[in-house]
């Protein structure tokens, strides 16, 4: 049975004058900060509107009426749904929408079981003047509930009222409500959020009322990729969370590291990009360590925290190491080397046989990702890098889901984490992180780079440098002595990279106000000089250095268009400006 929201009461017990009020003004009165939306989800074939909280039918009466005038014809509309718990307002509603094909249904948050079970997907979800009355205990429900309804490339638009008084507020079951509560929701679910600018107080002139819009937009790239991996990321089935893992390991490469394609083939199942499993199976290891070994936390269901590929000969070996340690441009010798090559190993067929075999498209036995293993011999050096990480063989990715990972990471990863999250909490073998306090620690653990913004390697060696060399902002030019920053160049919040090419000194109060902006193409060209004089100093005097060879080995991987053998620190900062560019485009960074 469905459960309606306590302010129905009042709407029906005030039905003349709340529908006075809501046919007394426009939709654009009141919808004005987004209309620019319409023309493209409205202007096509098949276009479906669903208004939660329709009232007394304006607004999607003015949506169908748009959409119609759009397209010429009613029988080119989708589906237009209106959902009102209230029983008289949807009363008016119907009478003022009779000659419209609008279908009314006695619905209501956060469930909406009635509209799910239209098996309906739509363009436009409108929740204008309705997100105040659903308790915060129920909203995180009521968004995904919405998400799952909403197509790809589509967008949900909610009004939020904000000066409500406490009178009105018990009188209407109304509840205070914010942006950022809703962002952050959003974040876990995958859309993108946008703040209309306001242009007007409330249109019904109320004293001490204004509104907020909001529109979440569900990333379409054209091809169903980003569907398919929020798909398996959120509702597919998980006995273990080897999906997410993959799913995040590959987010990673293809937010963090363009040079990691082998190369792209055209195959019968279509276009594939190729990478080396070994760099898969090194960052499965970096996901994992310290989940399992340092916080104890169960990946699977089974009564034991073992998983398949930890064995005693590799991955209890490396019981010393943290995830960090396992990282591009890093150097195992000896018996660590060779647990880690056996590690690899059996961290690559593990891939193979769990989450390789079962991620699939939907409704078939067709393979989402598939791999080739190498066998290869453990030696007692392993240093990591591309070269030594393709010896292992391949994995195979859809060129269109790898563009989809390459665009939409900053979206698609805290859905991953948010899940992981939550399968690790299901398993009892957690169950000492059932309450809140541990939750958050339990999402502090899937952090992937421990510790964040880790720079103490840059300051012991600027530290070493200072006193034979004189030192410079590389923004600014700067003299730097005692008290210095370590910058990330590319903004470290919206693109995690702790390379030592992308760690610069620079001046406090410069760094202060760059903070997460990135560097304008003009700020990047002026500072060329100096930011390469800083790594040869600092990485690249001596060609026999281990730093040299991570310097490059990093850089090769991380920036597009170099080459695996690259030692050109004028190629690196050309790709430098590459990304900066690809960074600037897909995230949409305000530039300094």
């Amino acid at each position: 049975m469905t459960d309606y929201p306590p302010s129905t009461k009042y709407y029906n017990e005030h039905i003349a004058e709340i529908s006075q009020q809501y046919l007394s003004v426009s939709f654009d009165d009141v919808h004005g900060p987004w209309s620019k939306f319409l023309p493209t989800i409205l202007n096509k074939s098949n276009a479906s509107v669903l208004d939660v909280g329709a009232g007394s039918g304006r607004d999607i009466s003015h949506l169908y009426s748009y959409a119609s005038s759009c397209l010429g014809e009613e029988s080119k509309l989708g589906n237009f749904v209106a959902i009102e718990p209230t029983e008289k307002l949807r009363e008016v509603g119907q009478q003022h929408t009779k000659d419209q094909n609008i279908k009314w249904i006695n619905d209501s948050l956060p469930a909406l079981q009635k509209t799910h079970s239209l098996e309906v997907s739509f363009d436009l979800i409108l929740l204008c003047a309705v997100w105040m009355h659903i308790p915060v205990s129920q909203r995180e429900r009521a968004l995904r509930k919405l998400t799952n309804l909403l197509k790809p490339g589509g967008i949900i638009v909610m009004t939020l009222k904000q000066g409500m008084s406490k009178q009105e507020q018990q009188e209407r079951a109304m509840y205070d409500v914010s942006v950022g509560e809703i962002e952050r929701f959003a974040l876990e679910l995958g859309l993108v959020c946008e703040l209309m600018p306001q242009t007007s107080q409330d249109a019904l002139n109320r004293e001490g009322v204004f509104w907020e819009t909001l529109v979440l937009k569900f990333p379409d790239d054209g091809t169903g990729s980003f569907p398919l991996i929020r798909h398996v990321a959120l509702n597919d089935g998980k006995s273990a969370t080897h999906k997410l893992g993959l799913l995040r390991v590959l987010l990673r490469i293809a937010d963090g590291h363009a040079g990691a394609v082998l190369r792209r083939e055209k195959t019968l199942s279509g276009e594939r990009v190729i990478l080396p499993i070994g760099l898969v199976a090194l960052y499965w290891i970096h996901q994992y360590k310290d989940l399992i070994d340092q916080h104890g936390l169960f990946q699977t269901p089974a009564s034991s925290p073992n998983m398949g590929f930890m064995k005693q000969d590799g991955w209890h070996c490396l019981k010393k190491y943290r995830s960090s340690d396992f990282r591009v441009g890093n150097l195992f010798v000896g018996d660590d080397a060779i647990a880690l090559h056996r590690t690899i190993s059996q961290c690559a067929q593990n891939i193979l046989k769990m989450p390789c075999k079962y991620i699939t498209l939907p409704n078939t036995d067709k393979q989402v990702f598939e791999a080739s293993i190498k066998t290869v011999r453990a030696k007692q050096s392993l240093f990591l890098d591309l070269q030594s990480l393709k010896k292992w063989g391949e994995l195979s990715v859809p060129e269109s889901t790898w563009l989809a990972m390459t665009r939409y990471a900053c979206w698609i990863e805290p859905v991953l984490v948010s899940e992981w999250a939550k399968t690790m909490e299901s398993y009892k073998g957690n169950q000492n992180y059932s309450n809140s306090q541990n939750k958050l620690t339990m999402l502090a653990a899937l952090d992937w780079e421990a510790p964040k913004r880790s720079t103490q390697h840059v300051r012991d060696r600027f530290d070493q440098l200072i006193g034979a060399h004189s030192m410079q902002c590389v923004w600014s030019a700067k003299s730097l002595r005692k008290k210095y920053d370590i910058d990330h160049g590319m903004p470290f919040s919206r693109w995690p990279n702790n390379d030592l090419w992308n760690l610069l000194p620079s001046d406090i109060k410069v760094n202060n106000e760059k903070r997460d902006k990135l560097p304008s193409a003009q700020t990047l060209k002026q500072s060329k000089s100096r930011m390469q004089e800083w790594w040869m100093m600092a990485w690249l005097n001596d060609n026999e250095s281990k730093e040299k060879q991570r310097f490059f080995a990093e850089a090769n991987l991380a920036l597009p268009g170099l080459s695996h053998d690259n030692q050109s620190i004028d190629d690196v900062f050309e790709a430098l400006g590459l990304q900066r560019g690809r960074l600037r485009d897909l995230q949409q960074l305000r530039e300094w």
